[in-house]
């Protein structure tokens, strides 16, 4: 026991001779020797030795970029020679800060006693809380030099001092946001998400959001499309339908998260899709979109009434929706070929009277819907109605109107 007593003690007085070794150095304006210096104590000793060594790092680099920044206020004097190094001062400013934070981490711990009893926390408040505006300029520094990784390093570190323990508990009060807070943690969402650091950019996203209601919509597009384009697998893609159903639930009047989730059912099996249709009617009935999806998938199955039952609940929020109107038509002819087939008679390979009467009538109403597809949308831009109109006015024998079409389109005759 006394030999390790020995040991521990040997060691703790050598831990502190490699800081004051260190702080001499420092003192003499040798900063790279006292970096060198103190190294060794950065990882090794108790929780105090641990916190001196990193405070004294923290303050080498801090002394390097406050000459630097002398410098530079110099500099823009008209008589001034000197000029700062501005790589130099903006790195040493993000290397004092990072040896902070980690001096504060253990200078929060218990001492040999048990006792918690920061000895740095208040210098490095009083330091750091105003340099703000540097870390900010450094940032835009080095993203001018086109050096992302050491521009969004510079801007994190900045938005990320209040979630530290140095002044997570720190009023507003004492330590209000600068006016260009919200515009850097803007900064740190967009840079991170063209670093395809989706992760990040989702974090600073949603910090924007919360911070500056009035950037959300800019927030929200890097938010959806950083998870959106962290896709990787089966699971992820789940966790981002949840969150744009969650996200159109919570504001239905936004259309962005809805066709996002279009998107994202493309390829569901027909089944899941539907289902996913009709959580959506129900969920808003005013949502004309989720009944015409309904009358496409309805469409592609053949099912003509219950198609054409759901564009026309599209067309009661919307009457003038030229697509809907065309399907409409579309699928009304197409129930008369299918009815004209199911009542031909196997024998003759013809209809009787009556039976053509009931096809003429499905037909008359596909006519009804084209014809007023044709009126909104005179120039095809939309649909391409010319064709199908032609052939109903061939099938119900109406030749003055096909003789009006061949005049606009002569091709129609072939």
């Amino acid at each position: 026991m006394m030999a390790a007593m020995a040991v521990a003690s040997s060691s703790a007085f050598a831990q502190a001779d490699v800081v004051k070794s260190a702080k001499k150095l420092f003192d003499k304006g040798e900063f790279a020797q006292a970096i060198e210096a103190v190294k060794p104590a950065l990882e090794a000793g108790t929780n105090e030795e641990k916190a001196s060594a990193w405070n004294l790092l923290s303050q080498i680099y801090y002394k390097q970029y406050s000459d630097q920044s002398e410098i530079a206020i110099k500099s823009s004097l008209p008589t001034s020679k000197e000029k700062a190094d501005s790589t130099a001062m903006y790195t040493n400013l993000l290397q004092a800060w990072e040896s902070a934070v980690k001096a504060d981490e253990f200078d929060q711990q218990p001492n040999e006693k048990g006792k918690v009893k920061p000895k740095y926390i208040v210098e490095t408040q009083n330091r750091y809380k105003i340099l703000g505006v540097a870390f900010a300029q450094g940032g835009q520094y080095f993203y001018n030099l086109k050096n992302n990784e050491q521009a969004i390093s510079q801007w994190k570190a900045y938005v990320n001092m209040r979630e530290t323990s140095i002044y997570k508990d720190m009023a507003e009060k004492d330590f209000p946001k600068d006016p260009f807070y919200n515009d850097i943690v803007y900064y740190c969402a967009f840079l991170s998400y063209q670093m395809k650091n989706f992760k990040d950019a989702e974090f600073y996203a949603q910090k924007l959001i919360e911070c500056d209601p009035s950037r959300k919509s800019d927030a929200e597009n890097i938010l959806v499309y950083a998870k959106k384009d962290n896709c990787k697998t089966a699971a992820d893609s789940a966790e981002y339908k949840k969150f744009l159903m969650e996200q159109h639930k919570a504001d239905l009047s936004n259309e962005r998260y809805f066709n996002l989730l279009i998107d994202m059912h493309q390829n569901d099996a027909p089944a899941d899709k539907d289902a996913w249709i009709e959580e959506e009617i129900a969920l808003n009935p005013q949502n004309k979109m989720a009944y015409a999806l309904k009358g496409e998938s309805k469409m592609n199955a053949e099912k003509w009434d219950e198609a054409i039952d759901a564009f026309k609940k599209a067309i009661e929020i919307d009457e003038n929706w030229v697509q809907c109107l065309f399907n409409i038509g579309i699928c009304y002819n197409s129930k008369a070929i299918a009815l004209n087939d199911q009542l031909m008679d196997k024998k003759t390979m013809g209809l009787s009277k009556e039976n053509t009467e009931k096809v003429k009538a499905v037909l008359r109403d596909a006519l009804t819907y084209m014809e007023k597809t044709r009126e909104l949308d005179p120039n095809q831009e939309t649909t391409h109605w010319a064709y199908p109109l032609y052939r109903l006015y061939y099938s119900l024998g109406n030749k003055e109107k096909m003789a009006e079409l061949e005049a606009l389109d002569p091709s129609l005759k072939q």
